[in-house]
């Protein structure tokens, strides 16, 4: 059974097809510029990557290509060998705790929950409705950044202002890349061969998040009613005292709107560091002495090892920590710091095996009293597991 994964951005749209249950990858590829000068599209198929420009008016046409080629490639025969495709959708809010089929009901719930995420729902919906149009007889479903997080308890979800304002506003921690923490903390259970677990999950990259999931459950996460919320990131603050924002409008007279941009765009290590939002480049800087770049990464550090410790105390301790994403999987530096700084816990690295790039490895030592691991995610393929599984 053939089923597509689906990322629709709002000027792109990342795929990946799998042969389910098999989970074997197909043929992957984004559409970039959709709508804009200068649209291509990029697959990989056997090893080999292929660029192709086109003109992309819209995402439509990103979907009549992608099938186009499905078909040129001998990867479907026809349309109707596209069983399912599954959708990403950033914001779910407190209705959807899980993968669902998409019904227009459902789509308007999606649609609802776009003011909490005007970037990507919007999106999401194009993408679905573009699916819908070239590919009509597939099973449309949608799989939620934010289910995973639905299982957190109120004492951690709620914010403490005033209490309608959960009800009437939605305002609530909803955290994000649920997909991700799901996949990694099942995959984590895998390797321990038990369900019983305390874990605490670090999707480090660009974007970031650290969850705590207990038994399979996630009981809290770092991100909250919006991304920019915990941990510092390539652009985003994380946590701020909440007053710096009508101070800081008062004192440059900026709208919300421009506040909102400076805090999510142009904070973070970009921010701090003046040089660049990308780990490496931050991580280059250091090594040529950049004094900003060096107390960029060190908040950067200090914040992850601050959730950790956190979440640690919350769980009642931890049987492994997962790193995870572009920097988690990646950044030899970034991992050996946090695993050295959390040495009060019992944690030790094994800086043989931590000199490893995007593959499962323990990490830590045989005697470390916490297990930590590199697994890398894989979101796609998540999405693929809950279309095949809503088919049945």
């Amino acid at each position: 059974m053939k089923i597509l994964s689906v990322n629709a951005g709002s000027s792109s749209l990342k795929f990946q097809m799998y042969e389910m249950p098999a989970e074997e990858v197909l043929i992957s590829g984004v559409f970039e510029r959709i709508g804009m000068e200068g649209s291509l599209y990029t697959i990989k198929l056997n090893g080999e990557k292929i660029e192709k420009k086109v003109e992309l008016k819209d995402h439509k046409r990103a979907f009549e290509l992608l099938v186009e080629e499905l078909i040129n490639n001998k990867i479907v025969d026809s349309l109707d060998d596209i069983a399912g495709i599954g959708h990403r959708i950033v914001q779910g809010g407190s209705y959807f705790d899980k993968s669902v089929v998409a019904s227009e009901e459902v789509i308007e719930k999606i649609n609802e929950l776009s003011t909490l995420a005007p970037l990507h729902n919007p999106a999401a919906i194009t993408g679905i409705r573009a699916a819908q149009a070239v590919v009509p007889n597939a099973l449309q479903t949608v799989v939620f950044d934010t289910a995973f997080h639905q299982t957190i308890p109120e004492e951690n979800y709620l914010y403490a202002l005033p209490y309608e304002w959960a009800s009437k506003y939605q305002i609530r921690r909803y955290g994000a890349h649920g997909t991700s923490h799901k996949y990694i903390s099942q995959k984590m259970n895998e390797i321990l061969d038990r369900e019983d677990t305390k874990l605490i999950t670090c999707h480090i990259g660009n974007g970031a998040s650290i969850s705590a999931v207990l038994n399979g459950k996630c009981i809290n996460t770092s991100m909250g009613l919006t991304p920019n919320a915990g941990l510092i990131m390539g652009t985003r603050c994380g946590d701020i005292d909440a007053t710096i924002i009508p101070y800081m409008m008062q004192q440059l007279n900026l709208s919300p709107k421009e506040i909102d941009t400076v805090m999510n765009k142009e904070s973070g290590l970009l921010g701090i560091s003046g040089v660049s939002s990308d780990s490496r480049d931050i991580e280059a800087g250091i090594k040529e002495g950049n004094k900003r770049c060096l107390l960029a990464e060190k908040m950067f550090v200090r914040r992850i090892v601050d959730y950790i410790a956190k979440y640690y105390v919350e769980l009642g301790g931890c049987d492994a920590i997962v790193f995870t994403a572009g920097i988690g999987e990646n950044s030899i530096s970034v991992r050996k710091d946090v695993m050295e700084a959390l040495e009060v816990l019992g944690v030790k690295l094994d800086d043989e095996k931590n000199n490893i790039r995007g593959k499962v490895q323990k990490i830590s030592t045989s005697d470390s009293a916490i297990k930590v691991y590199v697994i890398p995610t894989d979101e796609e393929l998540m999405i693929a597991r809950d279309t095949f599984e809503l088919m049945k």
